[in-house]
């Protein structure tokens, strides 16, 4: 992460845990977000490989782009991967932070073309 905050976070969902949270204005997170207590976000520096390690071979992620000013109250940068600092939400994410999404297929196996709104962001 720069010294500045990023405009955007993103949160990647598969299509299933999606599906699930469809008819709820809170949206609590997956599965590892609730076992940690925090939902886990990436930048748009980080997502790429967010997405190759943990959503590698799943069709149609959701990708939510979430307002960092919105959120910013309960948003901690916090160590994780490699000791980067990655944002982490400390509240259940509202479907009125989310600014846009999106919806890809993360390979298999090699790098994840990012959609091109989000590394524009990241620039």
């Amino acid at each position: 992460m720069n010294s500045e905050i990023p405009r955007y976070v993103y949160k990647a969902f598969t299509a299933e845990q999606w599906r699930n949270r469809q008819e709820t204005t809170e949206l609590p997170g997956a599965p590892i977000d609730i076992r940690d207590g925090y939902i886990h976000l990436s930048t748009a520096g980080q997502l790429a490989k967010t997405l190759e390690l943990y959503f590698a071979g799943q069709k149609n992620v959701q990708i939510l782009a979430l307002a960092t000013e919105k959120i910013a109250p309960n948003l901690r940068w916090e160590p994780s991967r490699g000791k980067e600092m990655f944002p982490h939400l400390y509240a259940p994410m509202k479907k009125s932070d989310i600014e846009w999404q999106t919806t890809l297929d993360v390979p298999a196996k090699g790098k994840c073309r990012l959609p091109d709104e989000i590394i524009r962001d990241d620039a």
